[in-house]
C-alpha cells in the first residue's frame, strides 16, 4: 500500500493540559527502550478503535503545542493552520465507514476528528501515522507534496504515489478506512492474529524474515500498511538508524504514540455503554455493552440503583461491537432487569468491571422515575338497561404489570372482578406494563335510579384503592318500547317493519302483526345498530315481516309482546293499506281478423303475483289459452311492482263468415277471470 517511513523525529515537551483534559506531552525517546517493543502487540484493538480519546478542539490544541511557533516558510503553513477542502462519502457497505459530510474547507483537526468518528480509529493513531509518514506534526514548513500523500495512502515501495489519492482530506479518510478493512475483512489480507513471517526490510533477500505472534487485530493493520518489522539494531537507536536490514515505519509510529499519549497497549479500562433504560414496574430494565480490552471474555457491569448495587456479566451476543472494535469478542451484550426497593426517583448507574491492569470504568449514570403508589385508570362508559348494568374502562397498578382487581359497585353492592381484557391502546401508553388492563363487565340492577361506581383495587406495594369513576343511572322497566316504522304492500303480500325492546331485559323480544284479524308471531332479532346507538340495549331488535294478502283495504297493526314483569303487550302502530290483489288487470289492444285468420294482442297481470299470466282467447264459445310473457316497458313503467313480461299476441284459424271474438285474463288466486275485451269479426 505504502512505502516504508524514515527514521524517528524527536520532539521533547512537558505534560501539557489542552481543553481541559490531560494529555500526556511527548517524552525523550530515551525513555523508551527496544526492549519494551512487542513485534506481535505494537497497539492493542481497544487503543485502535477508541475514537472518542480526544475531542476536535483537544486535536486542535495538540496541533497547537507540537508546533507553536510556525512560521510557514515558502507559503506553506504548519498543520494547526492547515485547512482543506473536502467532500462527502457515503457510508461504506461492509462496514469500514460511516458517512462523512464534506465541506467547502474545513481545519486539517476537524479533517482528521470527524475521519476518526466515521471509521471508528482513534485519532491519536491518525496523528501518529501523519508523523511517521510526512512529520506534518512537528514540521514547521511543510511541503505541498506532504500535504498531497500526507499518510503515505497509495504510495508504494516500487512505484510513485498515485495521484487519484493526492489531497489531505482524502489522504487521512483512505487510510482510516484501509485501516478499518484490514480488521473488517482479515482473511483477505496478508497479515492476520496468528503466527506470520513477518520482513525486516523491502527488497532485502539477504535479511530475515522472522515470524510473528500477532496478537491484536490493530497490529496487523499496521503490518499491512507498512509491510515491516524493526530488527534489533532499528530499536537500539530508537532515535536514528540502525543497519542495512533495519526498517523504521512501525518502530517510529510505536514511539510517537507512546511519547505522545501513554502506551498503545495498556493498562487499558474497561469499554461500555447504555443502549436501553426504561423504568419497568418496581423495576428498572438496562440493556447495552461492555468489555475489558486485556481479554475477549465477557465481563462483569455493576449495576447501582440509588448506591445499592448487583453484578451481572455482559455474556450476551454482539457481533456489532465484535465488528466495531475489531475482534474483541462477540459476548459483551447484556440485557437485564432489576427491582426497585421503592418507587419513585432512581439514580442509575451501570459500571464495567475491570480485568487486569486498569480500573472499573463508569459507564454513565442516568436519573429516572420508576412509577409506583395507588392504581389509576379510567371508567369509559356505565350503560343500564334491560336488568342490568354494563361498566366498562380500564386500571393498572403502577407497581405491577399483572391484571388489577377492580371492584364494582351498585349503590352499596359490589362485586369483584380482574382487570384483564387486552387494551393495546394502553399498551401504547404504557409500554411497560401491556395491554391486559381493560374490563367490560355486566351485572344485574333492579327497576329505578341507583348510582354506579368503580373502584381499582391496590393489590401490590405502597398505595390504596381508588375510585375511578361513577354515574347515577336510572334503570327503565315496564311495556315494551317500540315502532311500526312502514307498512308496504307488494303483489299478494304485505311487509310491515320496525324495532322494539322491552326494557327489562336486553334480549330480542316477540311481535305480533295483525292484519285486520289475523296475526302471525316472530322474533325482533333484526339488526337496528341505531336503536342500540339511541337506548343503549344493542342491536338486534329490529323486524321485519312479510305475509300473504288478501284483496282490498287492511288494517295492519304490530304489537311488543310484553316478556319480562313488569309490564303489558304494547301496541307499536297500525296503517291502512290497500293489498295488490284480485282479479286479472289488462286490455285487449288488438281483436282484428283477415281472411281466415284472427289476431289478438295486448297486457294483462293478476294483482296477486308478478309472474307473467295467461289470456283466455273465446271465438263463438271455442276457447283457446296463450300465455300473456311478453316485454312491455310501458306496462313496467305503469305497474313497476309487477315488471315488464305481461304482453301478449296471437293468432288463431277461423272460417269466413262472421264471428264473436272475446280476450279474457285468466285468474291465479283470489278472483276471477276479467273480460279484457270483444268484438264483431267477419273473415
Amino acid at each position: 500500500m505504502k512505502r516504508a517511513a524514515g527514521k524517528l523525529r524527536v520532539t521533547v515537551a512537558l505534560l501539557a493540559l489542552v481543553a481541559g483534559v490531560l494529555v500526556p506531552a511527548a517524552q525523550s525517546a530515551q525513555a523508551l527502550t527496544g526492549d519494551s517493543f512487542d513485534p506481535g502487540y505494537i497497539i492493542s484493538d481497544a487503543t485502535f478503535s477508541n475514537a472518542t480519546s480526544m475531542s476536535e478542539s483537544q486535536i486542535q490544541g495538540f496541533l497547537v503545542r507540537m508546533e507553536p511557533t510556525c512560521p510557514g516558510a515558502n507559503g506553506v503553513t504548519c498543520l494547526r493552520y492547515y485547512s482543506d477542502a473536502s467532500f462527502s462519502r457515503a457510508a461504506s457497505p461492509s462496514g469500514q465507514c460511516g458517512a462523512y459530510n464534506g465541506a467547502a474547507s474545513e481545519m486539517a483537526s476537524t479533517i482528521i476528528f470527524k475521519v476518526a468518528q466515521a471509521c471508528r480509529v482513534n485519532p491519536q493513531v491518525l496523528l501518529a501515522m501523519l508523523q511517521k509518514e510526512q512529520g506534518l506534526i512537528t514540521a514547521t514548513s511543510p511541503s505541498p507534496g506532504a500535504y498531497r500523500s500526507a499518510m503515505g495512502y497509495g504510495c508504494p515501495d516500487t512505484a510513485p504515489c498515485d495521484a487519484q489519492y493526492y489531497g489531505f482530506y482524502n489522504q487521512v479518510y483512505k487510510a482510516a478506512w484501509q485501516m478499518r478493512e484490514y480488521i473488517v475483512h482479515p482473511s483477505s489480507w496478508r497479515y492476520h492474529v496468528g503466527s506470520v513471517a513477518i520482513l525486516y526490510k523491502p527488497n532485502a533477500p539477504l535479511c530475515a524474515a522472522p515470524v510473528v505472534n500477532i496478537r491484536s487485530a490493530a497490529t496487523a493493520a499496521l503490518y499491512n500498511y507498512t509491510p515491516y518489522q524493526p530488527n534489533s539494531a532499528a530499536l537500539a537507536n530508537l532515535s536514528g538508524t540502525g543497519d542495512e536490514c533495519s526498517s523504521y515505519g512501525n518502530r517510529n509510529f510505536w514511539v510517537y504514540f507512546n511519547n505522545w499519549f501513554g502506551s498503545p497497549v495498556g493498562p487499558v479500562n474497561p469499554l461500555g455503554s447504555i443502549d436501553v433504560l426504561e423504568a419497568l414496574p418496581g423495576s428498572v430494565h438496562i440493556g447495552g455493552w461492555a468489555f475489558d480490552p486485556d481479554s475477549r471474555d465477557p465481563s462483569q457491569i455493576a449495576v447501582y440503583l440509588n448506591g445499592v448495587g448487583t453484578t451481572f456479566t455482559a455474556n450476551n451476543p454482539r457481533p456489532d461491537v465484535d465488528t466495531a472494535f475489531g475482534g474483541v469478542g462477540a459476548n459483551h451484550g447484556y440485557d437485564v432487569t432489576v427491582p426497585v426497593a421503592a418507587a419513585g426517583p432512581q439514580q442509575v448507574c451501570v459500571y464495567a468491571l475491570n480485568i487486569g491492569p486498569g480500573t472499573n470504568t463508569l459507564i454513565n449514570c442516568i436519573a429516572l422515575t420508576v412509577r409506583g403508589g395507588s392504581p389509576f385508570g379510567s371508567v369509559d362508559g356505565i350503560v343500564a338497561t334491560g336488568g342490568s348494568v354494563t361498566v366498562s374502562g380500564w386500571t393498572l397498578d403502577p407497581d405491577t404489570a399483572s391484571p388489577t382487581a377492580v371492584h364494582i359497585y351498585v349503590d352499596s353492592s359490589g362485586v369483584a372482578y380482574t382487570a384483564d381484557q387486552p387494551r393495546s391502546d394502553i399498551a401504547s401508553v404504557y409500554p411497560g406494563y401491556g395491554a391486559n388492563h381493560g374490563f367490560n363487565f355486566t351485572l344485574p340492577i333492579s327497576p329505578g335510579p341507583h348510582t354506579v361506581c368503580a373502584y381499582g383495587i391496590n393489590t401490590v406495594g405502597l398505595g390504596s384503592n381508588v375510585q375511578l369513576g361513577c354515574k347515577a343511572v336510572i334503570v327503565a322497566s315496564g311495556s315494551p318500547i317500540g315502532v311500526l316504522d312502514s307498512v308496504s304492500v307488494a303483489p299478494g303480500t304485505i311487509t310491515a317493519s320496525g324495532w322494539v325492546y322491552d326494557p327489562d331485559t336486553a334480549a330480542s323480544i316477540a311481535v305480533h302483526i295483525y292484519s285486520d284479524s289475523s296475526g302471525i308471531a316472530f322474533i325482533a332479532d333484526k339488526s337496528r345498530p341505531d336503536v342500540g346507538a339511541v337506548y343503549g340495549v344493542g342491536s338486534n331488535h329490529g323486524y321485519t315481516e312479510t305475509f300473504a294478502a288478501t284483496p282490498g283495504t287492511h288494517s295492519v297493526c304490530s304489537y311488543g309482546i310484553d316478556t319480562v314483569a313488569p309490564g303489558a303487550n304494547n301496541q307499536l302502530g297500525c296503517r291502512r293499506v290497500t293489498a295488490m290483489s284480485g282479479s286479472p288487470v289488462g286490455a285487449a289492444d288488438v281483436i282484428s281478423g283477415t281472411a281466415g285468420l284472427v289476431t289478438t294482442g295486448g297486457w294483462v297481470f293478476d294483482p296477486d303475483t308478478a309472474a307473467p299470466g295467461q289470456i283466455r282467447i273465446d271465438i263463438d264459445g271455442a276457447t283457446s289459452l296463450v300465455a300473456a310473457d311478453q316485454a312491455r316497458s310501458d306496462i313496467a313503467s305503469a305497474y313497476p311492482a309487477y315488471g315488464a313480461n305481461h304482453g301478449f299476441s296471437a293468432t288463431a284459424p277461423g272460417t269466413a263468415g262472421s264471428h264473436r271474438v272475446c280476450v279474457y285474463g285468466v285468474n291465479s288466486g283470489p278472483g276471477a277471470d276479467s273480460l279484457l275485451g270483444c268484438k264483431t269479426l267477419t273473415l
